[in-house]
């Protein structure tokens, strides 16, 4: 948000121009108190400690099993692409291609696409078609549904616990921490450090 554009309030739809806030400052409605914008703390080196976390545990979840059932001295190790593959064996190839999208590819494009803009930011370094990269992570951002993943292996842990022995990985772990990170990534971003610097450029 470039100072000097303008600004509706959501509540009472008062006009006003945007200023410069100092780190942690809120912007608030004169006539109805209503919040206009804020200014995260150190918005650009958290979401970049954190976008970092999330590529190690994203790493990790893809790596090791999600979990090993033991029944009847066999075991058989699940990771992130098996359902994938079980869906595809099965006949339901665009199942499986959603699933492979949602819970893979697009979370995997999302956060190398925030290390691509990050790491160059906060050397005060500006990388190449900044708004391009920027715009399509954050068109991805809802479509990255590892929590429905999530749920959809507890849900069979419960259905599978009285047929076999589920002795949970560290990719499960991963995943539930991965999950965490990537919310508290989206909170600590104030996407107008990232537009102010686009507009610098200019």
């Amino acid at each position: 948000m470039r100072k000097n554009s303008l600004i509706a309030c959501h509540e009472c739809d008062l006009l006003y121009r945007v200023q410069p806030l100092p780190d942690g400052g809120t912007a608030r409605c004169l006539r109805c108190g209503a919040a206009l914008y804020r200014r995260k703390k150190n918005s650009l080196n958290s979401a970049l400690s954190l976008t970092i976390s999330g590529t190690i545990l994203f790493a990790l979840a893809n790596i090791y099993p999600f979990l090993a059932f033991k029944s009847g001295g066999l075991v058989r190790e699940i990771t992130m692409i098996t359902g994938v593959k079980e869906l595809y064996a099965q006949g339901m190839e665009a199942l499986a291609l959603v699933a492979l999208l949602t819970t893979i590819v697009f979370p995997f494009v999302q956060l190398a696409g925030m290390l691509y803009i990050l790491v160059p930011l906060n050397f005060n370094r500006m990388p190449w078609k900044l708004a391009l990269v920027f715009r399509f992570t954050r068109i991805l951002q809802p479509w990255c549904m590892m929590e429905v993943f999530m749920l959809g292996i507890l849900v069979s842990v419960i259905k599978l616990a009285e047929m076999a022995s589920i002795v949970p990985g560290i990719a499960l772990y991963s995943l539930a921490a991965l999950i965490l990170i990537l919310a508290a990534t989206a909170a600590s971003l104030d996407p107008r450090d990232v537009w102010d610097r686009v507009g610098k450029s200019l």
